[in-house]
């Protein structure tokens, strides 16, 4: 939020020689960030206003015409310009030398400098408003039109700072750090908080009283939703241009000044942080109406937009229908138009969740709807009122009140909290007297009465939205007008009995840095939401899927409930650039299953686990080194991770998997995730052109890392071993596994067999139907001698009778 300075001065009298930087460290210290501090008229450095004398036709271009303009201080320059508008005695902008501007209003800032056109020396340049970044508070009608001054009588010479009442500061505020103070959503709230911290007078908005009876009538349906709604019909008014002053501060303030009436409210809102609006009365049919839509009414926005309302939004209507979204935006029928004559003024307020709501369902944040949403109090109407009131009047005097109607249906309590003396100054750390906490507090607008070790507070109305509400917040606003800086560090003492071991967060590191570092994949993050495309080619169903009711876009509305259609889509968009590699990633998913929080048995949450996934996509390698690539690295993740190992079975095929090529993955008797190759057709709906790829999913919530390391010493050995290939013929659906524990099962008959390893397997001509070889590696040695040549072979011997027994393996002869 932007502030001016010059605005707030007008309810705070802010000594002149403060120090800014100081305003903005004590306003940032006690209140809200300050993230700058602008001095607006350094924008307009080097800039000044030039009269035109004379212009002149240029000698060798067209379009462009030399004029002679008068600078001040009796100087005439030379300055050649296109615009379309310069006329003799015309008031400009003219960027001397060293002055910063943007060629067209486009592209980077540019320096000035003398230069020669077509021939024809130029002294800097005379602006067209978006050059010098008032294209907002001067529009132009069309292009090339030069920004014309002449309506302000200043002396040729004059800097464009001093002659536009550029001469101020602006004070750029972070929303987030005043999201829970709606009193500070305007200049009067700043204003208060100023006056509280240097304890300097606050200047009140006296309030309007209305003498006028008619039939004008306001009626609300929903008092919850709409605890206020004053309606003042006016006439007596028409469009025409706001004074500049308004139009310069609401320019200042971030936003487009359109017309006095439409002016006026946005003035008023930017003032009081309390939203107005103004309804062209001749379009109202009888009287205001403050109700629920019917479920598929239409409107038509200020912005064009149509919606079909539902039976939650909150609507502004008369007898034929909506005219506003009440709180968020006006609609386009009923709003200010060129002929508008006769007003009504809409100063309500509005709960703030259903504001929130509608605005979220339509995706339509206004100024407006980001007020209510913070909850204003309605006792603030009064101020938007007398304001709103004041500007009318000043701006047309012919103006006649002819209906007025305040209807407040529900009034704020203010919220009285009692806080006893000594958990007070237990908790600050600090003894204040009686007196100083008194007085803090008042400055803010709070009622205090002190009787004994008790302090009785009432917040004001415009701290009783749900700002203020347990004795903890009273003592934030005593500690924080007092000053941070002002509290003294003091020690303590604590113990540190033992060290906490997270060993479920240790053990999620060590498996990232087992897959980036030892496996060499990279770690990718995604969005939290799915793309429809994948959700359909992967999932294929999205029953116990999470859907967003506003999602960030129409195909993006669903959350996660697995990692695999994110990965699937970094698949994609890492194909143009690669044709070998492997990412995964670990990240929270959803479900749409409900458990109770921990922390409030009666609060109802989405199922969430941490799951890791992973793809390894390549065009290189054939589907069984790639298949052979993801098992090894889930195989060997226990070991290096120090985790409870899992095993692989094929219990229950994967929707997205192959029909061959995967594994379910099984931790005792429960399944915690699943490998295998994308099938075919899941590739081509995910556009994935030209890779084969391998996914693996696992719940990280399921892993049990091992109490202690297990390892044990053992001594190298102290005679060579042997590695032995052996190839065998086996049927083809005989499994690794089974394999490995027929020939470890000889190594208690051999002392020489150490170890077995997976070579290779294949299948082709030379080799029979229904069969495969599989090559194996023997390790064979002895812990007493070497061996001799004779001795190995007997042992590789011993481990190809064994198979050749137990799974009627044949020894392979070529």
């Amino acid at each position: 939020m932007k502030l001016s300075l010059s605005w707030i001065k007008d309810y705070v009298q802010i000594p002149e020689d403060m120090d800014l930087k100081k305003l903005a460290y004590d306003l940032t210290m006690s209140t809200v960030e300050v993230e700058d501090v602008e001095y607006l008229a350094r924008r307009f450095d080097n800039m000044l206003v030039g009269v035109i004398e004379k212009i002149e036709p240029h000698p060798n271009a067209d379009k462009l015409r030399v004029c002679k303009v008068d600078i001040g201080g009796g100087e005439i320059k030379d300055i050649v310009c296109g615009g379309i508008n310069l006329k003799e005695g015309m008031r400009v902008a003219v960027s001397c030398p060293g002055a910063v501007v943007r060629w067209h209003g486009e592209g980077e800032p540019v320096v000035i400098k003398n230069s020669k056109l077509r021939g024809v020396e130029s002294y800097g340049m005379i602006c067209a408003s978006d050059e010098i970044g008032l294209g907002e508070l001067f529009p132009a009608s069309q292009e090339a039109e030069i920004l014309d001054l002449s309506a302000f009588e200043v002396p040729a010479g004059t800097s464009l700072a001093d002659a536009l009442d550029m001469n101020d500061v602006l004070l750029e505020i972070d929303n987030k750090s005043m999201t829970n103070r709606p009193d500070l959503w305007g200049h009067y709230g700043i204003a208060r908080e100023i006056a509280a911290l240097y304890d300097l007078p606050l200047k009140k908005i006296e309030p309007y009283t209305a003498d006028v009876q008619s039939d004008f009538k306001v009626e609300i349906n929903d008092p919850d939703r709409c605890t206020r709604y004053i309606g003042v019909e006016m006439s007596g008014v028409e469009v025409k241009p706001s004074p500049y002053q308004m139009q310069n501060r609401i320019w200042k303030a971030g936003m487009r000044p359109i017309n006095a009436l439409v002016d006026i409210t946005n003035y008023v809102m930017l003032a009081t942080g309390n939203p107005t609006h103004a309804f062209d009365a001749d379009n109202i049919t009888d009287h205001i109406v403050v109700r629920h839509a019917v479920e598929g009414e239409k409107l038509i926005l200020l912005n064009d937009h149509e919606l079909t309302l539902c039976a939650d939004d909150l609507v502004i209507t008369d007898s034929e229908g909506p005219v506003a979204l009440a709180g968020v935006m006006g609609g386009a029928k009923d709003s200010i138009l060129p002929k508008t004559r006769r007003v009504i003024l809409e100063v309500a307020n509005f709960e703030s969740t259903g504001i929130r709501r509608t605005a979220l369902r339509y995706d339509t944040r206004t100024e407006a709807s980001s007020r209510y949403e913070k909850a204003v109090d309605p006792e603030r109407c009064e101020q938007a009122l007398a304001l709103s009131m004041q500007y009318f009047q000043e701006l047309y005097p012919e103006l006649t009140v002819t209906g007025f109607c305040d209807k407040y249906v529900k009034k704020l309590e203010r919220a009285q909290i009692d806080v006893s003396l000594a958990w007070l100054a237990k908790r600050l750390g600090k003894n204040l007297s009686n007196e100083v906490i008194q007085k803090k507090l008042e400055l803010l607008g709070f009622d205090v009465e002190i009787s004994g070790d008790n302090m009785h507070v009432t917040a004001p109305t415009w701290r009783s939205t749900g700002d203020i509400s347990i004795k903890d917040d009273v003592m934030e606003e005593v500690a924080r007008l007092y000053g941070y800086d002002n509290f003294e560090a003091t020690s303590f003492t604590t113990t540190f009995e033992g060290a906490i071991n997270q060993k479920d967060q240790d053990l999620l590191r060590r498996i990232k840095e087992y897959l980036a570092i030892r496996c060499g994949m990279q770690e990718v993050y995604t969005y939290p939401w799915m793309n429809d495309v994948f959700v359909n080619a992967v999932l294929q169903s999205t029953e116990g899927v999470l859907r967003l009711s506003t999602p960030p876009a129409p195909d993006l509305s669903y959350i996660r409930s697995s990692l695999l259609p994110n990965l699937c889509e970094a698949v994609v968009k890492n194909e143009r650039y690669f044709n070998d590699f492997a990412i995964f990633e670990e990240a929270q998913v959803f479900f749409d299953r409900n458990y109770t929080a921990a922390y409030d048995e009666t609060e109802l949450l989405p199922e969430q686990k941490r799951h890791i996934g992973a793809a390894f996509a390549s065009s290189v390698k054939d589907i069984t080194e790639l298949f052979r690539e993801a098992k090894g690295v889930l195989e060997y993740m226990p070991r290096y991770t120090h985790m409870e190992g899992f095993e692989f079975r094929k219990e229950e095929k994967p929707v997205w998997a192959d029909n061959v090529v995967w594994m379910n993955i099984f931790r005792g008797g429960e399944k915690i995730g699943d490998m295998g190759l994308v099938a075919k057709k899941v590739s081509m709906d995910c556009g994935i052109k030209n890779l084969s790829v391998m996914l693996f999913e696992l719940d990280v919530t399921k892993l049990v890392p091992l109490k202690s390391r297990t390892n044990r010493f053992t001594h190298l050995a102290e005679y060579p071993e042997t590695d032995y290939d052996i190839s065998m013929l086996f049927d083809s659906d005989a499994a690794w596994a089974d394999i490995y524990d027929a020939i470890m099962g000889q190594k208690k008959a051999s002392a020489l067999l150490k170890d077995a390893a997976f070579v290779d397997e294949y299948r082709g001509k030379q080799i029979p139907a229904g069969k495969k070889s599989v090559t194996v590696r023997l390790t064979i040695g002895s812990s007493e001698k070497t061996l001799t040549s004779q001795e190995i072979e007997s042992a590789a011997n011993q481990v190809m009778k064994k198979l050749g027994k137990k799974m009627g393996a044949e020894l392979r002869t070529q």
